[in-house]
């Protein structure tokens, strides 16, 4: 889960260990840098509104379909 530090309204995941389990237990390493990249800053950039996590996970879900898709159980480079 997010930590309640300082970082975490800048950076809320430092790194792919911080991801939820859904998150590192089904997408390549490549795959949880995008979703990481693309969540930390969607989070950044909607500060101050009610939805600002969920808007953040459906951005970064968005940018890894981008590069993945899913093939079977499988997340694989497009």
């Amino acid at each position: 889960m997010m930590a309640a530090s300082p970082e975490a309204a800048i950076m809320p995941y430092a790194s792919n260990a911080d991801l939820p389990p859904s998150v590192r237990h089904h997408l390549p390493a490549h795959a949880q840098d995008i979703f990481r990249e693309a969540f930390n800053h969607a989070f950044a950039a909607h500060a101050g509104e009610a939805d600002r996590e969920e808007r953040a996970f459906r951005i970064a879900w968005a940018a890894v379909k981008r590069s993945y898709e899913k093939v079977g159980e499988d997340w694989v480079r497009r």
